[in-house]
């Protein structure tokens, strides 16, 4: 099966430019589309939201700095993408363009998938339970 809408998750870490890097190769290979998403919090949202917040943006302008970044690597890697700027919390935004798109494939990094924060919750975690499609959580710690 080739996975022709690719949506991935970035925060800004090296971690997120890994499974983008992923989700770029994917791509090119079926020839599909990519979405890139970035959740921000705004501050009031930062404190009701917890700990999934704390790991998301603070704001638009720094979400949008990311997504313009990544997006103009996957350009020159000649693939097609669409950037979404989303405020939430990280794994609800990404599930969210998911469904939007009609995706096939969600991919997210491994960061968070081992010690406490596996216990408490983590994004490819929450990702993994509430994605429409498949996911891949790419090897990127």
């Amino acid at each position: 099966m080739l996975f022709e809408t690719v949506v991935v998750g970035a925060d800004g870490s090296a971690s997120a430019a890994e499974a983008v890097q992923h989700a770029i190769d994917l791509v090119r290979m079926s020839g599909g589309r990519l979405h890139i998403v970035s959740a921000y919090q705004s501050q009031g949202l930062r404190v009701a939201g917890g700990d999934e917040a704390a790991r998301s943006l603070d704001s638009g302008e720094l979400a949008d700095s990311v997504l313009a970044d990544l997006s103009s690597r996957a350009r020159s890697a000649g693939v097609e993408v669409t950037i979404h700027g989303k405020a939430g919390a990280p794994a609800d935004a990404i599930c969210e363009v998911a469904t939007e798109v009609g995706a096939d494939l969600i991919v997210v990094g491994n960061k968070g998938m081992k010690g406490v924060r596996r216990v408490l919750g983590s994004v490819p975690n929450s990702v993994a339970h509430q994605a429409p499609c498949s996911v891949l959580i790419a090897a990127t710690t």
